[in-house]
């Protein structure tokens, strides 16, 4: 088997074991990005002398002993997280030249063990969008289907993981852009509790549903990779402080007398055939491994999208204000003063999504729209919020369908901004609710594209979503398709 082909778990104990090295390792994947890059453009840079370096500090890590299970494994990274001295673009062109002065954390904690960055991954354009097709670098596309998108905003990042072209990844998620992308590419990708890991370093959408999460090729790497990033941040104010458990111990397998409640409004007219195909066969499977089901409501799951557009575009409108061509990122060439300036800076600099959504933001925050549209959103987020309260009084986990349907074509949304913001429609309740969620492959369609299930977890319930989601992944084999490129 190809290096490029193992997983976090089964690369470090040949590393442990000196079998391989990681030079040997982080030099296959380079070649496989090299290989599958000119039909995927999951990458926007690669770090390819910094990472050669680093796998070889890795090494001498390894070499004395002081390894952790990370070390000299090649990761990558969303363009949202900020890299020092690395281009960090978003995806944008009003930061396409930007180079951080510092670490996110998350990816300072990769790093303090040991990983070794191989690049930073395409996305939609500050995290705006569903299908990856946002990015001023181009259309990141789907490993399995290369006519299709990958999802998004996350599409980089579950790319290259269904493209074996980095061992694992990280993304981030505001309404689904971890999961999302997962479920299209076949990969296993983790939404936390919101505080749960730092946002500290992040280019922020809205800052108060952005949470970030990896994406990995199964639930044991998913495991290693949130116990790597998660805990207190102080530089965060949103971190949370409490302990972080040690997820892969918890890992067991066993789903007896599991509760797993199934939301109704999640089981609705319109779900792709397909979907409901994977959805019925895995709620069998699990039946099969002991856990029980029950019928619940969640009665507000209707008002979510739009509340979500409401609220994100908010504060995307406030977030994205530093962008104005004065003290980073693209200037115009052409102003004849400041305010031209800043205004045709972020004209030239920022995408037409993008620009929809500030004016959305904007609008929903101005004197005399305030209270009926963005206070009236953020009611409807504490009803959804205590919607998912009341059901976890009942039930240890909510299993539901990722997306109403598998990848579409590249292209077959774009000039339909409604359908695309639908594509988030299972995703974006538990954003607002604040809470996790995990997409687990679970079945594949008639075009042969991966179909994810998802289940959703209380606050701070990771233990128990990544306890079921690997006990269905050890029961079925769907981790275990690649895609053919």
């Amino acid at each position: 088997m190809e290096l490029f082909e193992l997983t976090i778990h089964e690369l470090h104990e040949r590393l442990k074991k000196r079998e391989i090295s990681s030079v040997e390792v982080t030099k296959d994947c380079l070649d496989r990005i090299a290989a599958t890059e000119p039909q995927v453009n999951a990458y926007i840079t690669v770090t390819r002398d910094a990472a050669l370096s680093a796998a070889e500090t890795a090494d001498k890590r390894l070499a004395a002993g002081d390894a952790d299970i990370l070390t000299g494994i090649p990761v990558a990274l969303k363009d949202i997280f900020l890299t020092k001295g690395i281009r960090s673009t978003c995806g944008s062109k009003i930061l396409a030249d930007f180079i951080p002065p510092y670490d996110a954390t998350s990816w300072l904690r990769l790093k303090e063990r040991g990983a070794v960055l191989v690049g930073k991954l395409n996305q939609d354009e500050f995290a705006m969008g569903s299908s990856n097709e946002t990015s001023v670098f181009g259309p990141t596309r789907n490993p399995w289907n290369t006519d299709c998108i990958p999802g998004g905003s996350s599409g980089g990042s579950a790319a290259a993981v269904a493209a074996r072209s980095a061992a694992a990844t990280l993304g981030t998620d505001t309404g689904g852009s971890i999961r999302q992308p997962a479920s299209h590419c076949g990969c296993v990708g983790l939404k936390p509790t919101y505080g749960r890991v730092s946002r500290y370093g992040v280019i922020a959408y809205a800052s108060s549903l952005d949470q970030v999460g990896p994406l990995t090729r199964d639930v044991t790497d998913c495991a290693i990779m949130l116990g790597a990033v998660a805990g207190y941040d102080p530089l965060d104010s949103t971190s949370v402080d409490r302990p972080v458990p040690d997820y892969r111990a918890g890992l067991t397998g066993d789903v007896s007398g599991l509760k797993i409640g199934l939301p109704k409004e999640y089981y609705i007219e319109g779900l792709d055939p397909d979907v409901k195909r994977s959805l019925d066969a895995a709620i069998e499977t699990y039946r099969g491994l002991g856990a029980e089901f029950v019928e619940i409501s969640l009665p507000h799951t209707d008002y979510a999208v739009a509340a979500y557009y409401l609220i994100a575009t908010a504060e995307a409108s406030s977030n994205l204000a530093r962008y104005e061509g004065v003290r980073f990122g693209h200037r115009t060439a052409e102003a004849g003063g400041l305010m031209e300036m800043m205004s045709k800076s972020r004209d030239e600099g920022f995408g037409q999504e993008v620009k929809r959504r500030i004016m959305l933001g904007t609008y929903a925050l101005s004197s005399g729209y305030y209270d009926a549209y963005y206070l009236k959103a953020q009611k409807v987020r504490t009803l959804i919020m205590q919607d998912f309260l009341k059901a976890f009084e009942t039930v240890d986990t909510i299993l539901t369908p990722v997306a109403p349907t598998p990848a579409f074509k590249v292209g077959e949304k774009t000039s339909d901004p409604l359908q695309m913001y639908l594509s988030d429609i299972f995703t974006i309740p538990v954003n607002l609710a604040g809470t996790c969620g995990i997409s687990v492959p679970a079945g594949l369609s008639g075009d042969g594209l991966p179909v994810g299930l998802q289940l959703i977890g209380k606050p701070f319930g990771e233990e128990t979503i990544l306890r079921a989601a690997h006990a269905f992944e050890q029961a079925t084999t769907w981790h275990q398709r690649k895609a053919a490129l």
